[in-house]
């Protein structure tokens, strides 16, 4: 079952999107659910609701998985680059988009601050960090490594696809570097071969994503980095590593 429907953004002034995942059970029963947030939560569930005409299947997916899930999927911004802002944990500037002005954080104060208080007060959640998981792609999947980094009170588990680590890596490695991270934090990285159009390229997103890993692992921190054969940037290829991230930080 999805419900859509808009919440005030209190730091960005506006009203914004949610895409809600219930078990198809949920008015019929009275259990209490894990919850996994979501970004770009439009590409999660229908293709016509996705930026690209194709989502992910999570909806698909969870209707038949053997352990029932509520999904908050929080929408990005759609105008200009609004979403890169967003979803960037800090401000850099980049090659192609120049200047960014980094307000993922503002982004997860108001998630942890007022979203996550609304749908553990109106839903039927399992409210403790054990049973509550970020996850993302691209530039979603560098706010995913960022949130469960930095709000790992919050966050136990984090699924990281195609994360855009090169717009702030050094950043994410001082962060990591100082965190205080709860030894039972899971955090599943992957990276498609076909995402860089250059074996440098490849070579250059494999290290960061294992630097990271190593970074985690010494934090004592449980991590699995995955490199897709012939994976590529889109939800196509993401989709097809739901299972594989879903068994892996749930089972």
């Amino acid at each position: 079952m999805i419900k859509k429907f808009d919440v005030y953004m209190t730091p960005f002034q506006t009203m914004r999107t949610i895409h809600l995942y219930l078990p198809d059970d949920y008015e019929y029963s009275m259990e209490r659910y894990p919850v996994i947030y979501m970004y770009d939560g439009h590409n999660l569930f229908f293709d016509e609701d996705a930026t690209y005409g194709k989502c992910w299947g999570m909806k698909k997916f969870l209707d038949h998985y053997d352990k029932k899930f509520i999904v908050v999927g929080m929408e990005c911004s759609h105008e200009g680059n609004q979403r890169l802002n967003e979803y960037c944990p800090y401000h850099v500037y980049t090659h192609h988009f120049g200047n960014l002005e980094g307000q993922g954080d503002m982004l997860m104060k108001w998630v942890v601050d007022e979203l996550k208080p609304y749908i553990d007060k109106y839903y039927r959640t399992i409210p403790f960090r054990e049973c509550t998981m970020i996850a993302g792609s691209s530039m979603g999947g560098l706010m995913a490594l960022y949130t469960v980094t930095v709000y790992n009170q919050y966050f136990s588990k984090a699924a990281c696809l195609s994360s855009a680590i090169g717009f702030c890596y050094e950043e994410m490695k001082d962060e990591i570097a100082k965190s205080h991270l709860m030894s039972d934090t899971k955090i599943y990285m992957d990276w498609g071969s076909d995402e860089s159009r250059q074996k440098s390229g490849l070579a250059y997103t494999s290290m960061c994503h294992l630097t990271l890993s190593h970074l985690f692992t010494q934090k004592g921190v449980l991590t699995y980095p995955y490199l897709i054969m012939n994976g590529k940037h889109n939800e196509e290829t993401w989709e097809k590593q739901i299972p594989i991230f879903m068994d892996y930080l749930w089972k």
